[in-house]
């Protein structure tokens, strides 16, 4: 786990001016495990999932607790031939977090980001912040205007 990491997302978030609650708690490694330690609905939750393209760039997909990237429709999106999901050790290379506790900010990892649109759709949402035992609960539309995503349509259920 990255306390490092966790530390820099929760420090850049400070610098951003918007509101925002940090939340401790037991471990998490899935998005049904954080709704129930979370006390909140899985739509509320946010999975970012590092991804890389046939073309070997890597990229951070986010979409809501409840819903699942569909791979097809992001790469048509992209206008790439495929997308795949990083392996654990790309994905620590990538964000120096574990899988599970990478949070939406692909802007601080150096990655291009993609929010699906039903992600703002909600009053609050809340994400891991680079540890699994630390989350963040912010309105969505605060965090698009600090990550500044791409917004598209590709989860699914």
């Amino acid at each position: 786990m990255s306390e490092k990491e966790s530390k820099r997302i929760v420090d850049f978030l400070s610098s951003t001016g918007f509101d925002f609650n940090v939340l401790e708690h037991a471990p998490v490694y899935t998005s049904e495990e954080a709704e129930k330690v979370r006390n909140q609905p899985l739509d509320i939750g946010v999975k970012s999932i590092v991804l890389r393209t046939s073309e070997n760039a890597f990229l951070l997909a986010c979409v809501s607790g409840d819903k699942r990237i569909d791979l097809a429709r992001l790469a048509a999106f992209l206008e790439v031939k495929n997308v795949s999901l990083a392996s654990p050790k790309e994905v620590l290379e990538q964000t120096g977090c574990e899988i599970g506790s990478v949070g939406p900010f692909g802007n601080i990892f150096g990655l291009k980001t993609f929010f699906d649109k039903r992600i703002l759709e909600h009053k609050f949402v809340e994400f891991n912040v680079g540890l699994h035992t630390v989350s963040v609960r912010m309105n969505p539309r605060d965090l698009a205007r600090v990550v500044k995503p791409e917004i598209a349509d590709f989860a699914k259920a």
